[in-house]
């Protein structure tokens, strides 16, 4: 195994305007990009006019195979098929470690100063911050790390996440994963938090960062991508799938406070399980 990492970009069919890689650029990352799309995509020749032999191309039927949507829609869109095959990908290539982006970032951010003050400011060396999330992977033997996303600040200073530097249980975005560790996604969309409460609940440990973050499009606002999927099938049957596979602790809820809408909220007191005070232990 190469000691080396390597970013793969699940790109979704918006050749030409694969954002997050000259993010990347412009944040100093210096390592090998590859961007990965499947052999149904109609613009597999575009793709390789800008990325060379740095375009990997995935049998999507062979990896629905493997892939529970949890629905029968036969909707094929959805990028969970990449989700599941890049782990092998990154076996052949020779990593055992490897960060998996979507296409669409355009800014790395620290949300937090050295004195744990929260403040905003750009990532100017990105090869320094990712050395330190994949050693902090491997010597933690967590199963993954990812990075916060602008959404979740919403409120800025006075919002909870930007209260002290905290790991939560969520997976998404931005992933740092080792190859020994793979990680089954499930369900058409919001197959991210699918693999959390799902993956979670029988002892794996995923965590996100709220040092770091990334800031990227609005899915729905989106050209392409996947805005079809999400416009036909809604936020409610979106945050359903997280019902399906984990009833004992996910439910569609209101979210939100002038402009609400329907979400999936996890009770993590039932998601996961946790480690008990020492104090409560029987003699």
């Amino acid at each position: 195994m190469k000691n080396k990492y390597c970013v793969f970009i699940l790109s979704h069919g918006r050749a030409g305007n694969v954002a997050t890689a000259r993010t990347l650029r412009r944040h100093n990352y210096t390592g090998d990009i590859y961007i990965v799309i499947d052999d149904t995509d109609n613009q597999k020749k575009e793709y390789q006019k800008e990325f060379g032999d740095k375009v990997i191309i995935f049998d999507k039927k062979k990896a629905s195979e493997k892939t529970d949507t949890l629905d029968n829609f036969g909707n094929m869109k959805a990028v969970v098929y990449a989700r599941n095959t890049v782990n092998e990908i990154a076996k052949k290539l020779g990593y055992q470690f490897y960060i998996v982006l979507d296409d669409d970032y355009s800014t790395f951010q620290y949300r937090f100063d050295f004195d744990n003050v929260y403040r905003y400011k750009l990532i100017r060396r990105l090869d320094q911050v990712f050395d330190i999330c994949i050693t902090f992977l491997k010597n933690t033997n967590i199963d993954c790390l990812c990075m916060a996303q602008g959404g979740d600040f919403i409120g800025g200073s006075e919002s909870g996440i930007s209260q002290s530097v905290k790991l939560t249980r969520k997976m998404m975005n931005v992933y740092f994963c080792n190859t020994e560790k793979p990680i089954e996604f499930y369900g058409s969309i919001n197959e991210d938090v699918n693999a959390y409460v799902h993956n979670g609940s029988v002892g794996k440990v995923y965590f996100t960062t709220n040092i770091l973050s990334i800031v990227q499009g609005v899915t729905q606002g989106n050209a392409g991508g996947l805005t079809d999927i999400y416009l036909e099938l809604g936020t409610y049957v979106k945050s359903f799938y997280s019902v399906i596979i984990q009833p004992s602790c996910v439910k569609v809820a209101v979210m939100g406070t002038k402009f609400k809408r329907l979400h999936h909220s996890v009770s993590w007191d039932h998601a996961v399980p946790v480690i008990i005070s020492e104090k409560y232990r029987k003699r």
